[in-house]
């Protein structure tokens, strides 16, 4: 295997393993380590299947499966299509561009851990793709924060609602969803995570906000907890922080959700057609003490 860094604050390039053949515990370990160190890898000319795609994802922990069936999806519940592509009046998959900043899965308890796309059309214009991808380096922009800051939310936590991002689309996004029920909120209530994570390989501090779903610090009045999330906010989105993937056709491309933020650049028309396929990997596996132990079975 062959990692090539990009240079940049986040990313590297991979080359020199099949990622539709089972994996090794040597080429696994190589790989979450690799992710751990450069934020998002890309692996050219990799266009899995969806069969395939699982196979692989599962790997690093348990995958989200589709709540819903929606017209393109892949026959396999958790692999998902974004696409802006629209057939006989009905949209193939879920749009994924313009959604604004964030890391995914923080409202749930177990949060996200990786999202793995891989990319079967990227809109192009003279020459040039469209759709990019960018990142932030929420690591890199703990290692900057003032000393004050860090001693004074060490151990802070903050609550994180699916409801406040729900809204924010249905509000600005002019979603059409309707408002979740109170089931909904039941069964997805405001869950609480440390405002700075310590990184399960790593070992590294990372600021582990989130603008989608974040308002406030508990233990703090409103007003200033809101201050305080938007100060971490507007550091971590210096462009010192960021890096920006443009995509080719047949990546497969993977990030940590748990520190990096990301948003899909939405600077592309309804007829520059955007196809991906996603699986979405929970942190339901990397915080144990044996995820990279390597198993009796390959050491017999």
């Amino acid at each position: 295997m062959n990692i090539v860094p990009t240079g940049q604050i986040l990313g590297a390039t991979v080359t020199g393993v099949d990622l539709a053949q089972p994996l090794s515990h040597a080429d696994f370990s190589t790989i979450v380590r690799a992710l751990a160190e450069h934020g998002v890898l890309r692996f050219p000319r990799m266009q899995l299947r969806a069969e395939a795609l699982r196979r692989f994802s599962q790997r690093f922990g348990s995958l989200q499966a589709l709540r819903a069936t929606l017209p393109g999806d892949t026959g396999v519940p958790e692999v998902s299509t974004l696409s802006n592509i629209v057939r006989d009046g009905k949209p193939i998959g879920i749009p994924d561009a313009g959604q604004s900043w964030h890391t995914d899965m923080t409202y749930n308890k177990v949060v996200g851990y990786i999202n793995v796309l891989v990319a079967y059309e990227v809109p192009m214009r003279d020459g040039k793709p469209l759709g990019a991808t960018e990142f932030v380096n929420t690591a890199a922009a703990y290692d900057d924060l003032p000393d004050e800051m860090k001693e004074r939310l060490a151990n802070a936590t903050a609550m994180h609602d699916l409801n406040l991002y729900w809204e924010y689309v249905r509000r600005e996004k002019g979603s059409t969803r309707s408002a979740l029920t109170a089931q909904e909120r039941a069964e997805r209530p405001p869950v609480r995570h440390p405002v700075f994570l310590t990184h399960p390989v790593s070992g590294r501090k990372v600021i582990y906000v989130n603008p989608s779903y974040c308002e406030t610090i508990e233990g703090m009045p409103d007003d200033e907890g809101r201050r305080v999330i938007q100060q971490l906010f507007d550091h971590m989105l210096q462009p010192k922080y960021r890096y920006m993937h443009h995509w080719v056709k047949g990546d497969l491309l993977m990030w940590d959700h748990l520190w990096t933020w990301h948003n899909a650049v939405a600077d592309y028309g309804p007829d520059e057609h955007r196809l991906m396929i996603r699986c979405q990997v929970t942190a339901d596996r990397v915080f144990e003490p044996d995820f990279l132990r390597e198993p009796l079975s390959e050491t017999a």
